[in-house]
């Protein structure tokens, strides 16, 4: 049965099918020409995947995440921050940079990120002289940040096919997301002082309070999500309906930037991604039931095991594979794929399954910014109207930061793990 999932997923991969119709797809053949399990059995499986109260955060979040878009708060989180380091040399795309942060930890998306921040400051920066690639680049990698500072809905994905603590996980990824932004702010500040790139006048005590006032209800969103999941006064799941309920409040009541009419293309656009996400997470689980099934995760334990003995070799072999399938498929379904085979894996060699989940929203960031399957490339491409060329060029230098990150964390577990050993165990 091996060999026939195998050359059926890799035949219909080749021939460019999506993730979702080619788990199925490979499922069903495996199970028609190797066993006499009924198919109907699939169509329980795609329920039992689904069957998760964890799985009503995304939605939440998703929903949470358009309705910021559509608004204000990216507006003022933007002001906020600008008023705050904006005179700094490069200080205009260090609060790009820190603007991108704080729009992470209210939304969980990475595309809405970049949409949000993206469309206000892209034209600033290009205005302010900051350079074209540079501001591509710059903001779209910043956006990425939207999948690792929690909340994030690649990590509640993880957590539900890997069977993890969303919690511990929400917290590893605070320290690894900072270090990013903080790496891209040095580069900007240096890459200002090398050009010269001009900056705008310190504001005054009354100007920064004003903006601080005007942002206040922005900022106290994920103080209240991660604060309420982090204290145990609820759940993921229910922090995403706060978050929901508390930016429709922000929204309409207190900035009224858009009004209940405005709802139904939002709820339409968020329900579209919903099942998007849902339906390729009910494939992979089913498929993953048949690969666990047929003890292939032992088995590829057993092979890893004959042939690499250092857990740093094998988390060096992880991050070179996800980088390779990060050119030919997306990460995220690379990640609900694979992941659950390494879990005997991660066993025997003793690596936590909390650090083994940054290590693979590292790579899902990374694959976001690159061609052909790097989504933020494209959300930049639309709200920019520049060429993919463009924008990967400007990506380009970014990505070696990213590198340089992604492999500090992967042989630095105690940066992933620091919060979550203090807090939550």
């Amino acid at each position: 049965m091996t060999l026939t999932i195998a050359i059926c997923f890799i035949a219909l991969l080749l021939a460019g099918v999506p993730i979702a119709a080619l788990l199925g797809i490979t499922t069903m053949a495996a199970l028609l020409i190797h066993t006499s399990t009924p198919l109907h059995i699939i169509a329980q499986q795609f329920f039992n995947a689904l069957d998760k109260f964890v799985l009503l955060a995304i939605p939440f979040f998703i929903l949470a995440g358009a309705i910021m878009t559509r608004g204000g708060i990216a507006r003022r989180l933007i002001n906020f921050v600008n008023a705050l380091v904006g005179w700094f040399p490069g200080g205009l795309s260090i609060a790009g940079v820190m603007a991108c942060i704080f729009f992470a930890a209210i939304s969980g998306s990475s595309p809405a990120t970049v949409v949000a921040i993206g469309s206000i400051m892209i034209p600033a920066l290009i205005e302010a002289g900051y350079g074209r690639r540079f501001s591509y680049g710059m903001i779209t990698v910043s956006g990425s940040l939207g999948i690792v500072i929690p909340p994030s809905i690649p990590m509640i994905l993880y957590c539900l096919v890997m069977n993890a603590s969303v919690a511990e996980l929400f917290m590893a990824g605070i320290l690894p997301g900072l270090i990013i932004g903080f790496s891209l702010m040095v580069y900007a500040y240096i890459q200002a002082k090398r050009k010269g790139w001009k900056t705008r006048k310190k504001p005054s005590i009354k100007e920064l309070l004003n903006s601080a006032k005007e942002g206040v209800w922005a900022l106290l969103l994920p103080v209240i999500v991660l604060g309420g999941i982090y204290s145990g006064i609820f759940t993921p799941t229910e922090a995403a309906a706060v978050s929901v309920v508390y930016a429709l409040f922000v929204e309409i009541v207190i900035y009224r930037e858009f009004g209940i009419k405005d709802l139904s293309g939002i709820c339409e656009q968020a329900a579209i991604l919903s099942a998007c996400l849902l339906f390729i997470l009910s494939c992979a689980m089913t498929f993953v039931w048949l690969l666990t099934a047929e003890q292939i995760p032992v088995q590829l334990a057993d092979f890893i095991m004959k042939h690499i003995q250092s857990p740093w070799m094998f988390l060096l072999a992880i991050n070179l594979l996800f980088l390779l399938l990060g050119c030919f498929m997306d990460d995220v379904s690379a990640m609900l794929v694979l992941a659950p085979l390494f879990v005997e894996t991660l066993n025997r060699f003793g690596i936590d399954f909390v650090h083994f989940g940054i290590v693979m929203v590292l790579n899902i960031q990374f694959g976001m910014l690159t061609p052909p399957f790097g989504l933020n490339l494209f959300v930049a491409m639309g709200i920019t109207r520049a060429s993919l060329m463009d924008i990967a060029r400007g990506v380009f230098p970014l990505l070696i930061i990213l590198l340089a990150c992604l492999f500090l964390v992967t042989y630095v577990p105690s940066i992933s793990l620091f919060l979550p050993n203090l807090l939550l165990r």
